[in-house]
């Protein structure tokens, strides 16, 4: 069986981690890195940059006015995965502008930490059209950029935030509100992910506040040593 974005991957010199349902077969794809050459150390952020600034692997590069590839510390200890970029990410080539993303701020500001401390994504390089839900194909086409990514950084902890970034980063369909307060794993590294609700969303339902502050504190707890 091929896999498109497995076959991408192999391409550009990175051997994936894959979960154990996903099997693929051992024949090589035609013009593609051998598995036993790949390393993950094979494209650098350089060179991950410039194939996201360049891909055109789905429709969405039609539209948009560049891609969003990520900002922060590329060692931070801490990785912020959203969803998609909006029209002001869409302008800006920055995840998390705007009013989400000042909102983003304060609630780093509100544990100890600034922008520049983390490390920041989205699970979509590329704006979708009136900021629609991404389509299962388009997170695919961009699933070993993120992945990429999250190997380059190796961080301590991965704050999802949003329905989108958890259910897509962690592959399930869980909600959101049932996916609160528990503590989920990121790849071989069993990377901790905790999840929060978007701050887009908290400025339309302010009253979750509370909880995201309770899943930040979280976060926290686990990323110092104290049990949680």
């Amino acid at each position: 069986m091929s896999v498109p974005w497995l076959d991408h991957l192999l391409t550009i010199g990175v051997q994936p981690w894959l979960p154990r349902s996903v099997v693929v077969d051992e024949a090589v794809p035609e013009n593609s890195t051998p598995p036993a050459a790949a390393t993950t150390g094979a494209i650098d952020w350089d060179e991950l940059a410039a194939l996201v600034a360049g891909c055109e692997r789905c429709e969405l590069h039609r539209g948009r006015t560049q891609t969003v590839f990520g900002v922060g510390n590329r060692a931070a200890r801490w990785m912020v995965i959203g969803e998609a970029p909006g029209a002001e990410e869409d302008k800006r080539g920055e995840p998390f502008v705007g009013r989400a993303g000042q909102l983003l701020d304060a609630m780093l500001a509100a544990i100890g930490l600034d922008r520049q401390q983390v490390y920041i994504a989205n699970i979509l390089k590329c704006r979708p059209p009136n900021n629609r839900d991404p389509r299962p194909e388009e997170v695919t086409c961009c699933a070993p950029y993120l992945q990429r990514q999250i190997e380059l950084v190796a961080p301590e902890l991965i704050l999802a935030v949003g329905r989108i970034a958890a259910q897509n980063l962690l592959q399930v369909d869980t909600p959101i509100g049932r996916m609160r307060g528990q503590l989920f794993e990121y790849g071989p590294r069993r990377i901790p992910v905790i999840v929060t609700y978007h701050p887009a969303y908290l400025l339309r339902s302010p009253r979750e506040k509370r909880k995201v502050w309770q899943d930040l504190l979280r976060a926290r707890q686990l990323t110092q040593g104290i049990p949680v």
